[in-house]
């Protein structure tokens, strides 16, 4: 790789690797697995930025990322770790009840399946339209409506101090 694709790259990973770790955050709930799915999918890019840079990175980037997290899913390995039921207690004048919802939400989001979870976090977090989501996905964009309206259920189920707003939120 020349010297300038090289920068080429660099700049492009200095300009959005904010908004990719975010993305990396919501597929996975856990900094360390979100860097770890940050840096195999910049890897992957890395190796075909010639090609890569000249469609849409991002896209390519997010799609390589669902992939990724997928997979991992998939390896016997995973799961190994199994998240605590326990929250920690609340305190009322303290403020903390977004906390605890967020880390509720973090738990129950866990939970979902891998393709359910990448759904959700592209819809709600990212705000893409079923059509770009069923494109990353390599789906239809129906399967995307089926896949976000059953991960939300499940996510009352999971977490029902959600309801509320998955209701008034997200509909």
């Amino acid at each position: 790789m020349d010297a300038e694709t090289r920068h080429d790259f660099s700049a492009f990973v200095a300009s959005r690797s904010a908004g990719l770790f975010r993305f990396a955050m919501g597929l996975t709930g856990h900094p360390q697995q979100a860097e770890d799915l940050l840096q195999s999918a910049l890897a992957k890019a890395y190796r075909h930025w010639g090609r890569v840079r000249d469609g849409n990175p991002e896209a390519y980037l997010r799609r390589t990322m669902c992939r990724e997290q997928i997979d991992w899913f998939r390896r016997p390995s995973f799961g190994r770790e199994l998240p605590s039921d326990r929250l920690p207690e609340r305190r009322v004048s303290d403020g903390t009840a977004t906390v605890d919802l967020r880390l509720a939400l973090r738990a129950a989001l866990g939970r979902l399946s891998p393709k359910h979870r990448a759904v959700l976090v592209l819809r709600y977090l990212e705000d893409l339209p079923d059509d770009e989501i069923a494109e990353l996905l390599g789906c239809r964009p129906a399967t995307v409506r089926s896949l976000a309206a059953r991960g939300l259920e499940r996510l009352r189920v999971l977490c029902p101090e959600l309801a509320p707003r998955l209701t008034e939120e997200w509909r």
